[in-house]
């Protein structure tokens, strides 16, 4: 993604910080290329491991034409798909750490390479968030792949 993308993308995101200019700039300055920003207001996180994480938007990939946001950690153990705020708070599921009001995430810039964290799906700058009940059910689907090997 590059140009007018990433900028909306960018803006879309840091609509969340506290001060987004100051967030934009300072996020434009880290020589890390990412930024903390508050889950729970846009978006909430869905955080699972990146065996499962991975087959999981491999089946969105084929239910359905853009999953929204997805993550990958540092280490790529985890994935963490963006889902509409209020979801962590009604999220039920074992091995599911979920990201909503009163925590923070660490987010790469979209379009720039980091050394860790980056998107698997950037955003695109609409707000495009993946449904949980499609989640729900692509996690069911990869789980039931991984496990019949």
């Amino acid at each position: 993604m590059g140009g007018a993308g990433a900028r909306s993308a960018v803006d879309w995101l840091v609509s969340v910080a506290p001060d987004p200019e100051e967030c934009r700039w300072e996020w434009e300055r880290n020589p890390l290329g990412v930024a903390l920003l508050p889950a729970g207001r846009l978006w909430d996180v869905l955080i699972i491991g990146a065996r499962l994480g991975y087959t999981t938007l491999d089946v969105l990939d084929r239910m359905i034409d853009r999953p929204g946001p997805v993550l990958a950690d540092f280490t790529d153990a985890r994935t963490g798909f963006l889902v509409p705020p209020g979801t962590s708070t009604r999220w039920l599921g074992t091995g599911v750490r979920a990201a909503g009001s009163g925590t923070w995430i660490v987010v790469p810039y979209p379009g720039r390479p980091t050394g860790g964290v980056r998107w698997l799906v950037p955003p695109d700058g609409t707000g495009h968030l993946t449904d949980p009940v499609v989640l729900e059910t692509a996690m069911h689907e990869a789980a039931a792949r991984i496990a019949r090997g």
